[in-house]
């Protein structure tokens, strides 16, 4: 089935700039999401989602009211919503795996909504800029083919990607927008900001960097977050990265190297330490189970 804008099925493009000329009201609802100031989200009512990880749940969920995510640069921030039964999703995809990791979004909002209850399938993407290297561009492209070749009939709400998420800055191209919220109640998208990036920051930071595939972190049946088992192979080599200057980290470390928020190297560090703290995964994770966190009466995940 197509996906759809206005209820006119969108054509393949060769551009993001062709998709923004075929469908100004596409430019036009772009314009006004990144006109508008990200909110701070409350760390009580957030579960935020690292990159090449997805959650979904509905409107049911007591544990969550807001899934979010930040630090897209090149990366694309991909909301699909129900919107008869509410469920709704949020991936953060980095190009890793495109055509795989879309009919996973697409199954976890499906797999809890009714087919027979009335609504539609609603889009909506985040992300990119106009970068050098033309990451972002390749990566809407991507994004929008293999939700074309979906057979569901999805309506693309909200398009706020590449040549429209860019501003210059001292000569510079960055995003506008480079983090979103998503009001599981209502379906309200916006951009946001957050001060927490838990549970487990660094430990699901370092399965990302040493290669872990697009994966589901939150049982919203049970609302648990639930990280790992995860695996990756000892590697004394990236003890260099550690006494590099924050300019060499960029350069070889990002897909942006102009653009990225300021506690980039940062976190690049404190993620290659933990990989060096934790040569294998196997001692976190005891008979293999996985880490399990519930949302505590504070506020907080606390381990279950």
């Amino acid at each position: 089935m197509p996906l759809l804008t206005q209820n006119k099925r969108i054509e393949r493009v060769s551009s993001t700039a062709e998709l923004f000329s075929k469908y100004p009201n596409l430019k036009e609802s772009a314009k006004q999401f990144v006109s508008r100031s990200p909110e701070a989200v409350d760390t009580k009512q957030l579960l935020y989602v690292q990159q090449r990880e997805f959650v979904a749940t509905t409107p049911a969920d007591n544990s969550v009211s807001v899934l979010g995510s930040d630090d897209a640069t090149t990366c694309h921030l991909v909301v699909l919503r129900h919107t008869g039964s509410g469920a709704t999703c949020l991936a953060h995809c980095d190009g890793s795996s495109t055509w795989t990791e879309v009919p996973l979004v697409v199954s976890a909002v499906t797999s809890r909504s009714n087919p027979a209850k009335e609504g539609r399938l609603e889009l909506h993407l985040v992300g990119g800029f106009d970068d050098d290297r033309r990451t972002s561009h390749s990566l809407s492209l991507s994004i929008l083919a293999a939700f074309q070749k979906q057979k569901e009939e999805i309506h693309l709400e909200t398009c706020c990607i590449t040549d429209m998420n860019d501003v210059i800055k001292d000569g510079i191209h960055r995003p506008v927008v480079y983090g979103i919220g998503v009001d599981v109640k209502t379906g309200d998208v916006f951009p946001a900001s957050f001060t927490c990036r838990g549970p487990a920051e660094e430990l699901r930071s370092a399965r990302t960097f040493s290669g872990g595939q697009m994966v589901e972190v939150y049982d919203s049946s049970r609302e648990l977050v639930k990280i790992g088992p995860c695996r990756w192979t000892p590697n004394n080599d990236m003890a260099f990265w550690l006494s590099q200057d924050d300019e060499t980290i960029l350069q070889f470390l990002s897909t942006s190297p102009y653009a990225e928020p300021p506690h980039f190297v940062r976190h690049i560090k404190s993620t290659i330490q933990f990989l060096l703290d934790h040569p294998t995964a196997d001692g976190l994770f005891p008979g293999g189970q996985p880490h399990l966190y519930r949302r505590a009466e504070d506020g907080r995940w606390k381990r279950a």
